[in-house]
């Protein structure tokens, strides 16, 4: 009998478009690791709320995959700070989708991010179904970076993080870096902590025909000098410190600014709503407006050419759990510039596929794309290098380690359930 997984992430659908609202790299690594695990023999189903009417029960996204959509709480967009309201009401929501199903239906419970971590917590105590929980991210860490004008992450999240550390029967992190702040940070207990690194796909994420035909594709102009930031936008990913380097950039070497270009790809997100409108007028302000060109997120196909067609991909995070966009673009040849900060360390090799660079000031960016684009030899370096390193990373590794880990779990003892099933 095939396995099966209760994949469980509430703020955000994996059918949404990523680099929109909370869609991000977590919905990214949720449905390509559901699906490699499915192609191993596991029935996947994902459990996400209902944020609009007329939504299916159900979707397939893949053979052995598919999307579940709990009713709780109003019709309508709820934001992450009202959410853990609903967390009684997408319990009852979860308990009433396995009500006539055995307590042992799913075999594990699978939490993404730390508000479905408190759904899966409260599942896992009334099925006796173990927690594994991903965090992704964690307000501990991030209220350590943040950057200028951001909030902090609320308490109610890190005592929420807490929680699922110390009732998750294993953690998945996704690099030695971040299994060290869940041990230092949350107190967790270094068995249970596994480290799974994310990974990216070799077959859509490739140089294809080259940046030459993928600019063509896109109307970019051959001789251009094209800088890409793709992202949610919101003051954490550092989209400003891109601004702010590319006036330092134009201002010390004036001939650059009939060729370069900055692509801003994404969508407001969190405590960002306003922040692609702030973004144009600080450009507007410093000068560079007509380098600065915002774009809304594309399809993964199409997202494959304009990382072939970038000279560079900057990540500028002020924390970062991974990075795909890294992984991404370096898979499709293009170096990368990132701050070296959390798993950018992992998904960058400093010096072969890309550049690290300590802290956010905006001098020290301008400084590192200036040398690079002065230096054309050295960026063909760099994207023979990507390609290398992005190879060492794919899906298929990411999923079978994951079901090592489920394994695992598996082998040990289990909790006696608070709920029979009727």
């Amino acid at each position: 009998m095939k396995s099966r997984i209760a994949t469980l992430m509430v703020h955000t659908s994996p059918l949404e478009q990523a680099g929109m609202g909370d869609a991000g790299g977590m919905n990214v690594y949720v449905i390509e690791n559901s699906i490699k695990m499915a192609n191993a023999g596991v029935e996947v189903d994902i459990f996400t709320r209902a944020d609009k009417s007329g939504l299916a029960d159900a979707v397939q996204i893949a053979n052995g995959v598919t999307v579940h959509h709990l009713e709780a709480g109003p019709i309508g967009a709820l934001t992450k700070e009202e959410l853990p309201s609903q967390i009684g009401a997408l319990t009852s929501a979860f308990m009433e989708h396995q009500r006539g199903k055995p307590n042992d239906f799913y075999d594990i419970i699978h939490s993404h991010y730390w508000i479905s971590g408190q759904l899966g917590w409260m599942i896992s105590e009334r099925t006796g179904v173990p927690l594994v929980h991903t965090m992704h991210t964690m307000a501990r860490v991030k209220n350590r970076a943040l950057a200028e004008g951001d909030v902090p992450e609320p308490l109610i999240r890190a005592l929420g993080e807490e929680q699922i550390v110390q009732n998750s029967k294993a953690l998945i992190a996704n690099t030695d870096a971040e299994a060290a702040s869940l041990v230092s940070l949350y107190g967790a207990d270094t068995d249970r902590v596994k480290v799974v690194t994310p990974g990216v796909d070799l077959q859509r994420f490739t140089p294809g025909h080259g940046k030459a035909s993928a600019r063509n594709i896109l109307d970019i102009a051959s001789d251009a000098i094209m800088l890409m930031f793709v992202g949610r936008i919101q003051p954490h990913k550092g989209p400003e410190v891109l601004v702010r380097a590319i006036a330092e950039l134009v201002a010390r070497a004036p001939h650059l600014r009939s060729k370069l270009a900055l692509v801003i790809m994404g969508g407001a997100s969190g405590t960002g709503i306003n922040e692609p409108d702030r973004l144009a007028k600080l450009a507007t302000f410093l000068g560079v407006a007509d380098l600065i060109h915002f774009k809304e997120p594309v399809s993964r196909s199409e997202l494959a050419d304009w990382y072939r067609a970038s000279d560079l991909v900057c990540v500028p995070s002020y924390s970062e759990s991974f990075g795909l966009v890294a992984l991404e673009a370096q898979a499709c040849g293009t170096p990368v510039i990132a701050s070296a900060v959390g798993g950018l360390r992992t998904a960058v090799s400093d010096g072969i596929s890309g550049i690290l660079v300590d802290g956010h000031d905006p001098k020290a960016w301008a400084s590192v794309v200036s040398r690079l684009i002065a230096e054309p030899q050295r960026r063909v370096l760099l994207s023979m290098g990507a390609l290398d390193h992005a190879k060492k990373f794919g899906w298929e590794n990411t999923a079978r380690q994951t079901l090592d880990v489920y394994d695992w779990v598996l082998s040990k003892p289990k909790s006696n359930p608070l709920w029979v099933a009727q």
